[in-house]
């Protein structure tokens, strides 16, 4: 079968399931099953529809279709010395459009950016059928609501990611890791005097009394960093920011992990668990079995938000409950681009 026709059929899909109001999970290789809520439905696999449309180095642009492995797309930017900068978590066989629709950055996304600053356009699959296309392949091209970006990590709630490009950047010429012995509240203090300094880092981690920082970037820039810093270089620098990129670490074994985003400069959380910090402070992953009201009232109070990432049971919702107001600008948002709501029903909010 022709791409075309896979494409077709996806749309032909979505049009009935409309019509007879049965919900489709769309799903590529399942890697980020557990990420949100329940998923439920019919599944709609879309890894047929895949393959690299185009990919221009001296642009640093690449457009995929959403079937195509992620390691796919990866593997033809490493052969330009080009990559994802925004470090994409993979967690097993992930898709291109998986990628996009759940909007997860790794250990560079407080250096780099968010997905989201990367997508520069879409063609998106609505609720009826209809092939939308936003945005497009240049930082520069639209006026208005950016809906390309809002399709980022939307877990496929607004439509089905059939395409996506992305602005890709250069390989850092030179990485190393630094190590320091440090407590936390010492940890976030200095990860937050470093963060506002021209130093060459690119991420920076804490856990159990471990201060980790990665330097990228010119040979100079990185030897500079590094007489700044201080520190003992570590030996498996790369293998350790992959593990924590894809959750191999030890501190992720864990049955119940919450994922807490607060302003960095946020003292130590006081809740009872261990405690893994990225992103300068910005994010704090916790393994921890208290209540999720006492979690997420914690994070409220640092001005923050708790996602339950991972556990058993998610009665309690993987994401904070939205305000009223910000609730109905969600439902009408839905009601516009899935009007019969069959698409990924309930993974965000349960109202959705």
């Amino acid at each position: 079968m022709s791409l075309s026709a896979h494409l077709s059929q996806l749309q032909e899909r979505i049009r009935s399931a409309s019509e007879r109001g049965i919900p489709l999970r769309l799903r590529g290789g399942g890697s980020k099953d557990f990420y949100g809520n329940e998923p439920r439905g019919e599944v709609l696999d879309t890894r047929a529809y895949g393959g690299i449309v185009d990919y221009e180095p001296s642009e640093l642009v690449v457009t995929a279709r959403c079937g195509t492995p992620l390691a796919e797309v990866e593997a033809a930017l490493d052969e330009r010395r080009q990559c994802l900068p925004f470090e994409p978590p993979h967690f097993g066989a992930a898709t291109f459009g998986g990628c996009v629709a759940s909007g997860l950055s790794g250990p560079r996304r407080a250096s780099a950016g968010a997905l989201r600053d990367f997508v520069l356009g879409v063609k998106l699959i609505d609720g009826s059928g209809r092939l939308l296309q936003f945005g497009g392949q240049v930082m520069k091209n639209v006026a208005g609501y950016d809906i390309s970006r809002l399709a980022a990590g939307s877990l496929g709630t607004l439509g089905l990611v059939a395409e996506a490009s992305l602005k890709v950047l250069p390989r850092p010429a030179t990485e190393t890791t630094l190590r320091l012995q440090m407590a936390q509240a010492d940890a976030l203090r200095t990860m937050n005097r470093w963060g506002g300094q021209p130093l060459a880092i690119s991420a920076m981690a804490w856990f159990d009394g471990l201060l980790s920082v990665r330097l990228s970037g010119a040979d100079i820039a990185v030897q500079s960093a590094r007489r700044a810093i201080g520190g003992e270089e570590a030996a498996e620098g790369a293998g350790f920011w992959r593990a924590i990129r894809e959750q191999t670490h030890e501190f992720f074994s864990c049955r119940t992990l919450w994922r807490i985003a607060v302003p960095s400069i946020t003292p130590p959380l006081e809740l009872v668990g261990a405690q893994f910090i990225e992103w300068g402070g910005g994010l704090r992953w916790l393994s921890s079995s208290a209540p999720a009201a006492e979690v997420r009232a914690a994070a409220r109070r640092a001005g923050g938000h708790a996602t339950l990432f991972r556990a058993a049971d998610k009665s309690a919702g993987a994401f904070t409950p939205l305000e009223p107001v910000v609730m109905r600008l969600h439902r009408a948002l839905k009601r516009a681009f899935d009007p019969a709501g069959i698409l990924n029903p309930g993974r965000l909010y349960p109202e959705l």
